[in-house]
């Protein structure tokens, strides 16, 4: 293992190999003088067509490597002289190395034909030209552009970022031989367990209801360069004042029909077979592509893919050349022109993080696969380690290789690492839904981006949040990998939600910060698929895991959990009783009495490895 104190050395390097072109930006002229666009409506197997940029070097010399992103966000701005993606900072390697760069708007997507589907699930053995997938896409795309294009070397890449990310990951199960190298950056993976439509079970409704529109809508008639209107909107007011006022009956009166997705959820509360056909580890079997997966340790969209999509391909394809790379990063900040090097007033470096992305993980990384450069491509896996604020290079990502530890709950509110010696123990709160515990100090607004990170001081002295604090560290813990929080609970209803946090807390109090938290719906807690009510006043077993956690606690730092049974607007509230909720009305919605049992039977805890 290889830990990385500065990244002066590498950008020093990537900084003097971009000299010689500083004085040369790329901008609109530039572009026009070393590219032509052309537009293209590729057709796939069933006849659907659809709408492709490419963007190819005017050097006809040599030949070039294509790099392609499938995306349900649009390619705009169409017409053959209307360009902008050069703008962003992360194009101009592969500008500047005449890379041919190809967008492309998926099936049923403004000017591609067809209907578009919500991650429609993948098919593994296609019998006819009817089986459609984002994988038959991607192959009878990559098939055509090769056909087509002069001066193409025969190698594809392809990347993208959230739901071009999942869209990367399928064309990877293209299989196409052509498609040497991917990159699914922070790609959605399951929308039931884990990413940015449900966290086991518990609806993400702050960040899906404002996106509903954009998933889909009826409105839309065929190919268009506009975006298809959406009026009347779902959502009046602000954030948190709609969100108490309605409940997921009303929002389904307000989507009226217009989001089939939204029927979709609405139709699969439980995590049945419809969920599991769109699970995208289904199509991680067979993949020889190289792939390089990236993430963000403050992703609040895509927490989950990431770390499961990499997982699910070193399980399935062993010998698979498979990296990883994760940043102290928001959603795509490593793909924006910013430095993205702090958060929610944490510095994590004074260099630039989006650049060191840009020119030391990424294009290295296509170019050893499209090009057969190998000097300075990314490790096995490279994460940044927040609290120390370092990165570290590793053979893979493996965290059970680490240390298995605990910290247990006791009722002053302590936290050990040795279970309680009391028979009887518990600590006890009321979850009210008419007074939800809120996510951040300010919910009115949009979803923030920092939440993940914001020191949780604003809700310490409420009654219905459960602290637990350790004492003083007296050496470092780096904590890796997926966190298991373990929890023994006995409620006065038959359903209630369960978050809990980890925070760090500096010396003396100071500098608090959260560094990981998840929310299960209690109901699931045997069986994702298959719902249970609690049996009021019995105690049972509520366990469930937080994404992974890449940070090291420092010496002279505590450790700090919280339990709660909201996170509002964040998630939706649960009427706490176990009823159909996507139906109740505001009146189902009562107060549950809580206790959290952590006793020699009932050892609540939080489970973690720690890293030798």
């Amino acid at each position: 293992m290889k830990k990385i104190i500065t990244l002066f050395a590498t950008l020093l390097f990537a900084a003097v190999a971009l000299a010689q072109t500083a004085a040369d930006p790329i901008d609109a002229k530039w572009f026009k003088a070393h590219y032509t666009k052309a537009e293209y409506m590729i057709p796939m197997r069933d006849g659907v067509k659809l709408y492709t940029a490419v963007y190819t070097p005017k050097n006809k010399r040599t030949t070039h490597p294509i790099l392609m992103m499938r995306t349900p966000y649009s390619c705009a701005p169409y017409g053959k002289k209307n360009s902008r993606f050069w703008q962003s900072k992360i194009y101009e390697n592969y500008l500047r190395s005449e890379y041919i760069l190809v967008f492309q708007d998926v099936r049923g997507r403004w000017m591609s034909e067809g209907e578009f589907i919500n991650v429609p699930p993948y098919i593994e053995n296609k019998q006819s030209v009817n089986d459609i997938d984002e994988a038959g896409d991607t192959y009878d795309s990559v098939e055509w552009l090769l056909r087509k294009l002069k001066h193409d070397n025969g190698r594809v890449g392809v990347y993208g970022n959230s739901y071009c990310g999942y869209y990367a990951l399928m064309a990877a199960a293209s299989h196409h031989p052509a498609v040497v190298a991917v990159s699914p950056q922070a790609p959605l993976v399951d929308w039931w367990k884990g990413d940015d439509v449900h966290h086991n079970g518990a609806l993400a409704m702050l960040d899906l209801v404002p996106f509903l529109p954009i998933l889909g809508n009826t409105a839309r008639t065929g190919p268009s360069m506009e975006q298809t209107p959406f009026d009347p909107p779902i959502i009046e007011g602000t954030m948190g004042e709609f969100f108490m006022n309605n409940t997921l009956a009303d929002i389904t009166r307000r989507v009226d029909g217009r989001v089939p997705f939204w029927a979709d959820v609405v139709a699969h509360p439980d995590y049945d077979e419809w969920w599991q056909a769109r699970d995208a580890r289904r199509a991680t079997k067979g993949v020889t592509s190289a792939v390089l997966m990236v993430g963000g340790l403050y992703d609040a969209e895509d927490p989950y893919g990431v770390w499961e999509a990499y997982r699910s391909l070193r399980e399935n394809n062993p010998s698979l050349d498979c990296r990883i790379v994760v940043g102290p990063w928001t959603h795509g900040a490593w793909r924006g022109n910013g430095d993205a090097n702090a958060l929610g007033g944490v510095e994590f470096a004074e260099e630039s993080l989006s650049q060191f992305y840009r020119d030391e993980v990424e294009f290295p990384f296509f170019e050893q696969y499209l090009r057969g450069v190998e000097s300075s491509a990314p490790a096995a896996a490279t994460i940044f380690f927040t609290g120390e604020n370092c990165w570290r290079e590793m053979d893979g990502w493996a965290p059970e290789q680490g240390e298995l530890s605990h910290l247990y709950f006791n009722e002053d509110g302590s936290l050990s690492m040795d279970p309680s010696t009391l028979n009887n123990s518990y600590s006890s709160y009321t979850s009210d839904p008419a007074n939800p515990v809120p996510y951040y100090p300010d919910i009115e607004k949009r979803r923030q981006s920092d939440y993940l990170i914001i020191g949780q001081e604003f809700v310490e002295d409420r009654d219905d949040v459960l602290t637990f604090t350790s004492s003083v560290l007296t050496e470092d813990m780096s904590l890796v990998g997926a966190l298991e929080a373990e929890l023994f609970v006995s409620l006065s209803t038959t359903d209630a939600d369960f978050v809990v946090k980890l925070i760090d807390v500096g010396p003396n109090g100071e500098q608090e910060m959260m560094v990981r938290a998840n929310i299960m719906r209690g109901r699931y807690r045997n069986d994702p698929s298959a719902p249970e009510p609690f049996t009021p006043g019995k105690v049972e077993r509520v366990s469930f895991e937080l994404p992974d956690v890449a940070h090291t606690f420092m010496a002279g730092h505590r450790i700090k959990v919280q339990v709660q049974s909201s996170w509002f607007p964040l998630f939706d509230r649960n009427p706490q009783q176990f009823i159909d909720i996507y139906n109740a009305s505001l009146q189902d919605f009562i107060p549950c009495d809580i206790k959290l049992h952590h006793d020699t039977s009932h050892p609540s805890r939080l489970s973690f490895h720690l890293l030798k």
